[in-house]
């Protein structure tokens, strides 16, 4: 599956710029580069977990999950923005101490070319992993990509505080820009944490997701009377959409059945993996329902 192995790149290319990170930051004595080292190896236990959950939710509907395993991307995504924070946490920490015991950076124009190598690596593999996720509506596989987006930028900032040590002796670069990059990327955090976080509680699908579907229901109002009790939610990469369809009561079964059939395949054209389940109710039943949508 194309996923699982674009999951699987991340895995490769983490592991590849955290060895090379730590290394690096072990000999040339900068926290902001060992920092850099920590939160790869965050993105790296992130990246294994999107795996594994990506292969987890593409699995069908069983006995103990008849509605699939979407969900198993979103408790993935939320986890991995708790580990974003984590790395923001740690970021500050050590650059705290580094500001409280400022000591001399050795070598830093070594760190500065291995910060624009894990840079380079990451942008490539982050894109790939963006455009994955944005296309198959995944949120662990998109959680993985700002993982890998926001190492890029936090690797741009160190390596320019290395560059800057370098050329003015000012030790007290090296952590204040640590300090800087840790807010930026608990700041990016939060904004994920919303997306992957707020499905768990079936929460709706966007206003613009629920428009296209509405434009569409409404596009076939000449073969029905009204509908209401519509209801959304979204699972992982998927979405869910039900409602009560209301027909004039002499309508055949096989007529208001075809009519659930092209609504249903119009909206599979606009979403992503989209489940619609659409409850068909005579004219005289509806006087007695509750009018919640129209």
């Amino acid at each position: 599956m194309q996923s699982t192995k674009i999951a699987g790149l991340s895995i490769l290319s983490n592991s590849f710029v955290v060895l090379l990170k730590l290394v690096v930051g072990i000999v040339t004595g900068s926290v902001a580069v060992i920092s850099e080292a920590i939160h790869s190896l965050l993105d790296l236990m992130a990246s294994v977990i999107a795996y594994f959950s990506v292969r987890i939710s593409s699995r069908p509907p069983d006995r103990d999950h008849p509605y699939g395993h979407g969900k198993f991307e979103n408790v993935s995504g939320t986890v991995e923005t708790l580990l974003i924070f984590v790395a923001g946490i740690w970021i500050i920490y050590e650059s705290v101490k580094k500001l409280l015991h400022p000591e001399p950076i050795h070598l830093p124009l070594l760190g500065v070319v291995v910060m624009l190598v894990g840079a380079g690596i990451n942008l490539i593999v982050g894109r790939v992993v963006k455009r994955a996720g944005e296309k198959m509506q995944s949120v662990a596989m998109r959680s993985n990509a700002l993982h890998l987006l926001t190492d890029v930028y936090t690797s741009l900032g160190v390596a320019v505080s290395l560059l800057l040590v370098s050329l003015t002796d000012l030790y007290i670069l090296d952590p204040l820009i640590g300090i800087a990059l840790a807010v930026y990327i608990m700041k990016e955090a939060v904004s994920l944490g919303k997306e992957s976080f707020m499905p768990l509680l079936d929460t709706r699908l966007s206003k613009e997701e629920e428009r296209k579907v509405r434009e569409i229901i409404d596009s076939y109002k000449d073969e029905f009377i009204e509908y209401h009790n519509f209801r959304t939610r979204r699972s992982g990469p998927e979405e869910y959409i039900d409602f009560h369809l209301v027909v004039p009561s002499n309508t055949e079964i096989e007529i208001a059945h075809n009519l659930c059939d092209r609504i249903e395949k119009d909206i599979q054209e606009v979403l992503y993996n989209p489940t619609v389940m659409i409850h068909i109710e005579p004219e005289h039943e509806s006087l007695i329902q509750p009018q919640t949508s129209n």
